[in-house]
């Protein structure tokens, strides 16, 4: 099989652990004969110093030609301090989002086993979780009108939601579920939001078409402690765009480390495929980021080129390299290893 692959690596660690993904999707090309072609291009922070534009067109054309997109990270300090720059890194995100109809962000969180005690919580709580968070990600207040009244003392953002937008990402949260342990929890703030009403109505009217499905329903407020006291409640978790960014990076405590947790952006035209970590600036170029979120970014993006199997070895190599006290600083393993040596390993082993 041949497919054409945009790689947007982006700032700061950002290209550090895409080219382990690379190196890992090289493996398993050559195992299972497979050809992968790569174009590189910029976004973000480094697209902004070489053009002014944190996405510019040539960017947004490759990825919209392209089968897939490995995306690294985006963010430097001299935007993230500056209050009243203009233009920033993460304008970009948000455009290649909306572009492409990159409509729902899945984001995996597991424990595993022999890393229950890098998680801040109690390891009865978390052995054995495996929650799958579905964010809506091209609606919502993030989306919205926004702006500042005459004055300047007064700021508004406008949350809106279209019927459309909720039943394409319920729909995938169904079949997912039907994959998974058969259970979808709708976190909203019906109590209070108009939007969360409406995302109640539309879910509960589908959930009529998924018997075999227990669909629950949960306060935002309520999931955010029910998260951290029993994850293992959760299946596959359901919510709108500004929930969903903020539970899914509460869930990552549970995994010990940001280094562990991929995601993927399914759209409209293409798919994109990221870790959810930041681009950690601080870190660039000194081969200690940990790669395997990359890495198992790439292993989703394998399962939606229908690459179930080769996606399955990349998970399973992940595992065996952890299993055998392996891992990055953050990790605290019986033996450190830097980013290139973990891509390597990873690689080996497939």
């Amino acid at each position: 099989m041949n497919k054409k692959i945009a790689v947007l690596a982006g700032d700061g660690i950002g290209p550090e652990v895409t080219k382990q993904a690379i190196k890992v999707l090289d493996a398993i090309g050559k195992k299972f004969g497979h050809q992968f072609e790569y174009t590189d291009a910029p976004v973000g922070a480094t697209a902004i110093d070489q053009t002014g534009n944190p996405l510019p067109k040539e960017t947004l054309d490759l990825c919209l030609a392209s089968d897939a997109i490995l995306f690294g990270a985006i963010g430097h300090p001299k935007y993230d301090n500056d209050p009243n720059a203009k233009v920033r890194p993460e304008q970009g995100l948000l455009a290649l989002r909306k572009e492409l109809g990159l409509f729902a962000n899945i984001r995996p969180v597991s424990a595993y086993d022999n890393l229950l005690h890098l998680s801040p919580l109690q390891k009865d709580r978390i052995k054995g979780v495996d929650i799958l968070i579905l964010r809506e990600l091209t609606g919502g207040i993030y989306f919205g009108d926004k702006g500042r009244e005459n004055d300047g003392t007064t700021a508004f953002d406008v949350c809106k939601y279209h019927e459309f937008e909720i039943e394409r990402i319920a729909k995938l949260a169904f079949e997912y579920a039907r994959q998974r342990r058969k259970k979808v929890t709708l976190v909203d703030k019906a109590n209070v939001l108009e939007t969360s009403r409406l995302w109640r109505d539309k879910v509960s009217k589908m959930a009529a078409d998924y018997p075999d499905i227990e669909l629950d329903f949960m306060f935002v407020d309520n999931a955010a402690m029910q998260l951290i006291q029993y994850p293992s409640h959760f299946d596959v978790m359901l919510t709108s765009n500004m929930f969903g960014d903020i539970l899914s990076d509460e869930a990552s405590v549970i995994a010990g480390s940001m280094g562990l947790l991929p995601s993927a952006s399914i759209g409209v035209h293409t798919s994109m495929f990221e870790p959810i970590h930041g681009s950690y600036p601080q870190a660039a170029g000194k081969d200690v980021a940990n790669p395997m979120a990359a890495i198992l970014s790439a292993a989703m993006m394998l399962d939606a080129l229908e690459l179930t199997e080769e996606g399955n070895v990349i998970r399973k190599a992940v595992k065996e390299v952890l299993e055998a006290g392996i891992g990055t600083e953050e990790l605290k393993p019986e033996k450190v290893c830097g980013c290139e040596e973990i891509g390597d390993l990873i690689a080996a082993k497939i």
